[in-house]
């Protein structure tokens, strides 16, 4: 793990007040609070520096196959990874190829090469399983779905979606604030929840594809709007005193790093405030094996992690509080590894870490222009881009249709790349090779715009990650295991909001089209790119007999532990993960410092 460019660190003392695993969004935004609240923080992240000016500078960075070819930024599948199975009666099978989604490693994470689509969560997605009662009734809920609140409301969290945007840098248009209707027709979307201040920048400006569907979806009596955007429409400096440039639309922003600072990322708008601080230490290639716990396992004692500054030397470093900071699936892996928290066993229904694992359902239609219209698909910035929510959430009636859940309409043009126009190319019978497919290709890349529709997708009783029995990661350690496949409710929600996509492409002049979504029936296939946006497994709740955290995303039998990260969602929701993130970062950290610090203990009796 060391070389002759890498030479030996000194190794870190053996005891802080706070060790923070993962150096993405979560840990960054936790070591930023901890340190304001005076206390010592390690941050052991597993990966390598990641330096915007450096590795992110131009043009490199503008390198398709070192990107999103060679997946530069995204995890080492080598040393470790998960294995995957649809069903129970499955042999699960490891994950040896980075395809379906693509977890980051390195300083940053999954924050350093996300699109910036940064979405507040809508507060029925928080309460669902109180809105559908409400609405419809217990039976409504079909057998087997876990579906369950959050344990904290919109109003609760209001106050830190508005901090993080501030911290991120957010373009957009509010449509209310506090009560007062100020966001114009077409632009700001009329089913956002109130909010308390307007949104730092105003939004990102529309590319011509992103006109089209605004255009359209008025036409049709819908109701478009610009989409939330970390991507600058200005130049900004935020509240820590981090500078960000304004957005060119090169189209390089989904697994790459911005050279425009322009893309909001830890290691832009948070890690350059707490280089110089005292109280703040990062170390990469830290390994993190296990949480190390008390003899009667109610309490954590710190860490034990490899050294690759060392060696590999396996060291353990002492906390007060522990905080879980890392990928979805990673935290879920730890805890299981660790022993926190009592597995989730599917026959019995009981346990809770592994439990209400979901993912995100998405599928991407295409539409060709007249020949006459160009699409200009090499411009691109990716958070920004027109949506329609009027089949997201609770925001249309369910009863006529069966299914819970619901997903946006978006035209999200993150800039066609050359080698994914190819692999764009082709579908209806057109040629894959040769002349034919040259053509094709030209014109798709010309003349097209893709439409997307990312929904939510339920927890089931029958979906959970646990230890697999039979692989082991580079450490001798077992792997996590998914079972997972898409569901009914899924697919029939997925193919409902899909039906609506022809009347658009009609509305917007397409001349062909190629309509994607869900067959009766399908199951989740690994090999083919569909979102990052993995959730629960150890999710937050008010009960600890079906949640693994509570409220404040602290550990129920763990009480110096926290988890913080998209693991917490009871469900999945048809927004993007990362704003709901953050939030849920700033509101633990304020509990932490506000009443944990005061009192370690139990945030919320049993």
């Amino acid at each position: 793990m060391t070389g002759p460019n890498t030479p030996a660190i000194a190794p870190l003392p053996a005891k802080t007040d706070v060790v923070i695993v993962g150096a993405g969004w979560a840990g960054s935004i936790m070591a930023r609070e901890m340190t304001e609240a005076g206390l010592n923080v390690v941050v052991l992240e597993r990966g390598d520096m990641r330096r915007t000016a450096v590795e992110g500078a131009y043009p490199d960075s503008l390198d398709e196959l070192r990107g999103n070819i060679r997946k530069r930024l995204f995890q080492n599948l080598s040393t470790s990874t998960v294995t995957i199975r649809n069903r129970p009666d499955q042999q699960a099978l490891p994950y040896r190829q980075l395809g379906a989604f693509l977890p980051g490693e390195g300083v940053g994470g999954a924050g350093l090469h996300w699109s910036g689509c940064q979405f507040r969560a809508m507060p029925d997605d928080l309460r669902l399983r109180s809105a559908i009662i409400e609405r419809y009734g217990k039976k409504f809920i079909p057998e087997g779905m876990n579906l369950q609140d959050y344990g904290v409301t919109y109003a609760e969290l209001e106050p830190f979606f508005a901090k993080s945007e501030k911290v991120f840098g957010t373009s957009g248009e509010a449509w209310t604030i506090n009560g007062r209707l100020v966001g114009r027709r077409g632009v700001a979307n009329p089913f956002a929840p109130d909010r308390s201040t307007p949104f730092p920048l105003p939004p990102m400006p529309d590319v011509y594809t992103a006109s089209l569907l605004r255009k359209a979806g008025t036409e049709l009596g819908y109701h478009p709007y610009s989409m939330p955007a970390a991507n600058t429409s200005e130049a900004y400096i935020n509240p820590y005193g981090c500078q960000m440039g304004k957005c060119n639309f090169c189209g390089f922003c989904s697994g790459y790093d911005c050279y425009l600072y322009a893309k909001a990322s830890p290691n832009v708008n948070i890690l350059p405030s707490l280089w110089a601080n005292p109280l703040f230490t990062l170390r990469t290639r830290a390994q993190v094996l296990d949480v190390v716990l008390s003899a009667d396992g109610r309490q954590a004692r710190g860490v034990r992690y490899l050294d690759g500054h060392q060696g590999g030397k396996e060291r353990v470093i002492e906390a007060e509080l522990v905080i879980l900071a890392g990928f979805q699936f990673h935290n879920v892996h730890l805890m299981l590894l660790s022993g926190i928290g009592k597995p989730y066993d599917p026959v019995t229904d009981t346990g809770v870490v592994g439990r209400n694992f979901t993912y995100q359902t998405i599928t991407s239609s295409r539409f060709w222009m007249p020949n006459n219209k160009h699409t200009n698909q090499f411009i691109g910035a990716g958070g920004a881009g027109v949506a329609i929510d009027d089949f997201n959430c609770t925001n249309f009636d369910h009863a006529p249709y069966g299914f819970i859940g619901g997903s946006p309409i978006w035209v999200n043009q993150a800039g066609l790349k050359p080698i994914s126009a190819a692999l764009a190319s082709g579908g209806n019978g057109a040629p894959r090779w040769g002349k034919g497919f040259k053509k094709e290709m030209v014109n798709t890349y010309r003349h097209s715009l893709a439409v997307d529709v990312m929904g939510s997708n339920m927890a089931y009783r029958n979906v959970w990650l646990d230890l697999d029995p039979t692989w082991k990661n580079a450490w001798n350690q077992p792997l996590l295991r998914m079972t997972f496949t898409w569901q009914e409710n899924d697919i029939r929600m997925n193919r409902f909001v899909v039906g609506k996509l022809p009347a658009l492409g009609r509305a917007m002049g397409a001349v062909r089209s190629q309509i994607n979504k869900f067959a009766p029936g399908a199951t989740f296939d690994t090999r083919r790119y569909q979102t990052t946006h993995l959730a629960g497994g150890a999710v937050m709740g008010t009960d600890p007999r079906t949640s693994a955290l509570n409220r404040y995303l602290q550990c129920w039998d763990v009480p110096n532990v926290f988890v913080i990260g998209a693991n917490a969602f009871p469900q999945g929701m048809g927004y993007n993960p990362t704003g709901l993130v953050a939030a849920l970062a700033y509101w633990s950290a304020y509990h932490i410092r506000t009443r944990y610090l005061k009192a370690p203990g139990p945030l919320v009796q049993t």
